[in-house]
């Protein structure tokens, strides 16, 4: 059953490919680093959660988001696990905390568009992690279209589970559900991206590979420990 609908906005993927051993070392017990052609992957993520709303409520709530995320497989289903969630939105980060026990950071975010073209800052300001500040502007390059099955693009965006850990190392994850994505090659200029300093990793050498959405709905179920237990109740 739906929990939250929303729609994601200005989205930015920028994928870097690292080595397997580098992550899996990092993956909290019950989760396996999941690769393509023998890489892994690490993705920096800045996009703008618009309405997102509670089932059935009349209210929503938008702000940016940001996100470093890697791609694992539990218990036989692939999906993306977080190792930060900042977001400029005080309430949001505060409820994700307490119902949802989810490691969600405070930051400080300006978001500008220009056309098809994003401007993206952040800074984050909670004392629960280390510093993180990113500031980054990308667009795409190309017409949308949806990624090939089997191509690295389905790979790193065709997910439809998340999982993330909370502050005492209990893992959760979350059913999500949208159309496929309506993907684009794009390119970024990052100016500062402290994400992978501050959850413990050097940056990755290289280039990202790049993509962009312009808008996803999306809904979202309820939260549930990998040991079966959902975290929320009607």
């Amino acid at each position: 059953m739906d929990l939250l609908t929303m729609t994601w906005r200005d989205v930015g993927f920028m994928h870097w490919p690292v080595e397997p051993d580098i992550v899996q070392s990092t993956l909290p017990d019950g989760l396996t680093v999941d690769t393509y052609d023998g890489q892994a992957w690490l993705s920096v993520v800045p996009f703008q959660m618009a309405d997102i709303r509670p089932r059935g409520s009349p209210i929503g709530r938008s702000f940016g988001e940001l996100n470093l995320r890697t791609y694992v497989v539990a218990d036989g289903t692939p999906g993306v696990y977080f190792y930060n969630l900042d977001a400029d939105d005080r309430l949001s980060v505060t409820l994700a905390r307490r119902l949802f026990q989810l490691s969600y950071y405070r930051a400080s975010m300006q978001v500008r568009t220009d056309g098809d073209s994003v401007e993206f800052r952040s800074r984050r300001t909670s004392s629960r992690a280390p510093p993180a500040d990113f500031h980054a502007t990308y667009e795409p390059t190309e017409p949308p279209s949806t990624p090939e099955l089997g191509s690295v693009e389905s790979f790193l965006v065709e997910r439809y589970r998340f999982y993330a850990a909370s502050d005492d190392g209990t893992v959760y994850y979350a059913d999500i559900d949208h159309e496929p994505w309506p993907l684009q090659a794009g390119r970024a200029d990052i100016r500062t991206n402290g994400l992978f300093a501050a959850s413990g990793f050097d940056r990755p050498d290289g280039e990202p590979l790049v993509h962009y959405c312009a808008e996803i709905p999306v809904t979202a179920g309820r939260l549930h420990r990998l040991d079966g237990v959902s975290q929320y109740t009607d």
